[in-house]
């Protein structure tokens, strides 16, 4: 189970982080208020400069997607009550993040900011890229907060099973404590006789 789940934590935190790279342009997207012409000439450039990046970057991303998915399913299929759980749970909101960048957000990059038209950072930004630039920030967003939520379960499913291993230690103790008593008892009892 730890080597599982740790493989599922740091590929979670992997792309976590690739996800965090994406601040520069979605910050000023929505969380930068009002939403300004400049700033959305920004995260369009930031986003078509993605667009021309090498395609062996979408290979390993998708082979570390895969990587992490198959873990996560892997960890799942032990069939015990806390895997159900955690587990079910992660697989659902890692299900939903890579769902949402493969059907929305790597769509709208391919179809949207191949090519941006050239432009001065003052000029009005067009209405045809305003609505996907928006976009994209809410779903780096909703991805983000789905690989976190997935972080969170795995450190329940850790803490559960960690209060689980200590419940059984405390067991063993008590059940050794009485053992001891009652071959004290038992010796004691014999040497009265």
């Amino acid at each position: 189970m730890g080597v599982r789940a740790g493989v599922v934590v740091c590929i979670t935190s992997f792309l976590l982080g690739s996800l965090f790279t994406h601040w520069i342009a979605d910050s000023l997207t929505l969380w930068k208020s009002p939403v300004t012409d400049e700033h959305l000439w920004t995260a369009a450039l930031y986003y078509s400069i993605l667009t021309k990046g090498p395609v062996q970057i979408l290979y390993v991303l998708f082979g570390i997607i895969i990587l992490g998915g198959t873990t996560i399913f892997w960890s799942f299929n032990d069939l015990e009550a806390g895997n159900l759980m955690f587990d079910g749970g992660s697989i659902f909101l890692y299900g939903v993040a890579v769902i949402m960048y493969a059907y929305s957000v790597i769509p709208t990059l391919m179809d949207k900011f191949t090519a941006i038209p050239p432009h001065h950072m003052k000029d009005a930004f067009p209405r045809l890229l305003r609505i996907p630039t928006l976009d994209l920030a809410s779903n780096h967003l909703v991805c983000s907060v789905a690989l976190t939520g997935v972080l969170i379960l795995q450190a329940g499913r850790w803490w559960a099973e960690l209060a689980d291993d200590e419940e059984g230690y405390l067991s063993e103790k008590v059940e050794d404590g009485d053992a001891g008593e009652e071959t004290k008892s038992t010796t004691s009892l014999a040497t009265t006789a």
